[in-house]
């Protein structure tokens, strides 16, 4: 049996995974994808990010120098040996319920002149009024297409402030209670984590693009109007029915070509 398999159908080892997102934040999976594989993705972003760049005048959409890129909804992004992993998917059940729903693809790339984001969440709280915080309702998993080190801006995140006010939270991390850890991934590693924490992106110093893919997961109920996922009816007939089911409310197109007639409305990412 091939070790991930092995993993996937170890329930308790999945249940660990997913305990540890709820404590911390997240956790962090060694050598679950193939690395020819992300090393294709990576062949096939690079156009995608040149575009994006010279779309906008080289000034960056996350800030300077840094890009938010949607691949299309097609191979090799729709690869399911990645959308459909067996051990993700086991997680992110276990997180957000067997009937949570595949909700964006997207990539974010901090390249050389890029700076420090702001420490921030990537989703609002569920009820802040109430100053407590929820069980999991969304989640990212995270890849990246290029060995992540500390010159190429890696992300930092805060552990276990998900669980906290985003005021407190940040009062923890200004006195040093709550220490900024850098994520230093390598190509096949996966993160899955609760889009609550505070984090940040870090500049990139080096003359390469950091590209990190996110694939997100919520539960059924919620709905994000500016993160869907634009599916070509060919491509969705292709899918095996778990990976069809996760999509199911994503919007599907005719032809491949109306799927990339989009403007990117997911602007406002930092809570």
């Amino acid at each position: 049996m091939a070790v991930e398999d092995a993993r996937a159908v170890d329930s308790a080892w999945i249940i660990e995974r997913a305990n540890e997102v709820r404590q911390t934040g997240s956790t962090l999976i060694r050598n679950l994808l193939p690395v020819d594989k992300i090393d294709e993705l990576n062949r096939v972003f690079q156009p995608l990010l040149a575009e994006t760049m010279r779309a906008e005048g080289g000034t960056g959409n996350r800030g300077p120098n840094r890009y938010y890129v949607t691949p299309p909804f097609r191979p090799p992004w729709a690869d399911v040996s990645i959308i459909n992993n067996d051990i993700i998917m086991a997680i992110v059940s276990e997180l957000v319920g067997a009937d949570g729903v595949f909700c964006q693809l997207a990539t974010d790339t901090p390249c050389q002149g890029s700076q420090y984001q702001t420490l921030h969440r990537d989703t609002q709280s569920l009820f802040p009024e109430w100053e407590q915080e929820t069980p999991p309702y969304q989640l990212a998993v995270n890849f990246p297409l290029v060995d992540c080190n500390p010159e190429n801006g890696p992300l930092e995140m805060a552990p276990s402030t998900h669980l906290l006010a985003k005021d407190e939270a940040l009062h923890r991390i200004e006195s040093g209670e709550i220490p900024l850890q850098q994520v230093l991934m390598k190509r096949g590693d996966v993160l899955i984590r609760d889009v609550r924490h505070i984090h940040r992106g870090t500049p990139n110093q080096t003359d390469q693009p950091r590209p990190m893919v996110v694939l997100g997961y919520s539960r059924r109920w919620l709905f994000r109007p500016e993160v869907q996922i634009r599916i070509a009816r060919e491509i969705l007939e292709q899918l095996p029915l778990r990976t069809r089911n996760w999509l199911r409310f994503n919007p599907v197109f005719n032809t491949l070509e109306e799927t990339e007639k989009n403007e990117e409305l997911y602007r406002s990412f930092a809570y």
